[in-house]
């Protein structure tokens, strides 16, 4: 007995009503496995793919790519076999939807595009577009996506494709040349002759995508200018930054730390630090504790504007603000004040790792009552952060720097850093922000040799 069920938008987070779809990954006729990807979803926070809760036939789309659409609403309708075609509640539950690749395609097929064609004229536009579970699953067979033929919608490559390839004897032998690729679905693409860009920290990938150009044809051809398609990420970077500063009366102010004896500290132990935990020890992970305990000293730091009364979070959770060349993104470590730097660096390094890589799940992107940003991670000695609506306040570590300064009458050279605090006018003044900043300051100068890592 066939039965019809509607698959509704379910909520991904509690601060969401409402997502957008980016792109159908399925199409009326196909036949959807339980869990099997259907569209992608964009909303403020993050991207996710919306899997089927059922199993059967995908009979209509009832929301067209590029609409919005409040949570519970009906998206598409599935035919399947009765009580064999599992959950027929409809609602995927929000921890299912995986958090996948970008707001844009990286290689220019946005929704409403052509579809590109491959040589025996079949549609390739999703060629290139790897859900988080095929890339793990290709990973765990040493595979190179660019191998695998993909029977999905636009010759995108599913989990049974990258099953059948293993079946077929090639699984380990398909990246010959390129030993010790672990994220074969990163080094499949464009892999052309352009020259790696230098990371310098967060902020830079290593294969940099680039934005799809679209030039104009008309009268005015001849014009030296080219358009690029604003995508749903920096939509939503321009709406949230529009309503920091249109709501938040911003003040900032600065501060010179000396960190020379942190220089001293983090060169002695980096080196056994990656042996034993296989990550770099960074200076942000030292920042973060200073931070912390900081906030600890001054709670009011670590709260929210509600119009008729300020909300003091009693849990610390840093949010890390990690850009990419696409935008701006910012995970958040929950409890920082309950982890050690050890620890601070491992979840440095794992949030910046799943951004990098298109990861972000919606818990990894809630909950942040405070930002630090490194932008002396590319050269950066003075900022004017906006803030991370609706927290009260943003940091920012600057270059590290050698330069000449006063020391008791002696002129010496030190490693200085500048730090910088965008605060929110209605709720923090300068007395409080300055002693704040003072607190962190004191705690960053206070480190030395036998400050303990674990």
């Amino acid at each position: 007995m066939k039965t019809v069920t509607e698959i509704v938008m379910p909520q991904l987070a509690e601060s969401l009503v409402s997502a957008t779809i980016d792109k159908w990954l399925k199409q009326p006729g196909d036949t959807i496995d339980m869990y099997e990807p259907l569209c992608e979803v964009l909303t403020d926070k993050v991207n996710a793919e919306l899997p089927s809760t059922v199993r059967g036939i995908l009979t209509k789309i009832l929301v067209g790519a590029g609409e919005t659409v409040p949570v519970g609403a009906p998206i598409c309708i599935i035919e399947t076999e009765g009580a064999g075609g599992g959950d027929h509640s409809g609602t995927p539950a929000a921890g299912n939807a995986s958090a996948g690749g970008h707001a844009a395609d990286r290689n220019g097929t946005g929704a409403g595009s052509a579809a590109r064609e491959g040589e025996d004229g079949s549609d390739t536009s999703m060629r290139h577009r790897y859900s988080p579970a095929v890339q793990q699953l290709a990973a765990e067979h040493s595979i190179v996506l660019a191998h695998v033929k993909g029977t999905g919608l636009g010759g995108r490559i599913t989990r049974k494709d990258v099953l059948a390839y293993v079946a077929s004897g090639n699984a380990g032998s398909s990246n010959a040349g390129s030993a010790g690729s672990t994220a074969p679905a990163a080094q499949s693409i464009n892999m052309d002759t352009r020259e790696t860009v230098r990371s310098s920290g967060l902020h830079l990938t290593e294969s940099p995508p680039f934005p799809s150009i679209e030039v104009e044809n008309g009268p005015q051809a001849g014009r030296s200018e080219y358009f690029i398609d604003v995508t749903p990420l920096r939509n939503a970077i321009a709406r949230n930054m529009r309503q920091s500063v249109t709501e938040i009366p911003h003040a900032w102010t600065t501060i010179e730390v000396d960190v020379t004896n942190l220089v001293v500290l983090r060169n002695k132990l980096k080196d056994e630090f990656m042996k034993r935990e296989g990550i770099n020890l960074t200076y942000l992970a030292f920042l973060l504790k200073a931070v912390v305990n900081a906030i600890k000293d001054y709670p009011i730091m670590n709260s929210v504007w509600a119009v008729d009364k300020i909300i003091v979070k009693r849990d610390i959770n840093l949010s890390l603000a990690v850009g990419t060349e696409e935008g701006v993104w910012t995970p958040v470590i929950k409890n920082a004040d309950q982890k050690n730097i050890a620890g601070l660096a491992r979840e440095v390094d794992d949030l910046a790792r799943k951004t990098r890589e298109g990861k972000l799940t919606m818990s990894d992107m809630q909950g942040g009552t405070f930002t630090v940003n490194n932008t002396g991670s590319f050269g950066s000695i003075l900022s004017y952060p906006i803030i991370n609506y609706p927290q009260a306040a943003i940091l920012t570590f600057e270059s590290i720097v050698k330069r000449p300064v006063v020391i008791n009458d002696m002129i010496a050279v030190r490693s200085m850093a500048n730090l910088c605090l965008s605060l929110d006018h209605r709720i923090l003044d300068g007395v409080i922000c300055g002693r704040f900043l003072q607190r962190v300051k004191d705690n960053l100068e206070g480190f030395d040799l036998d400050t303990k890592l674990y």
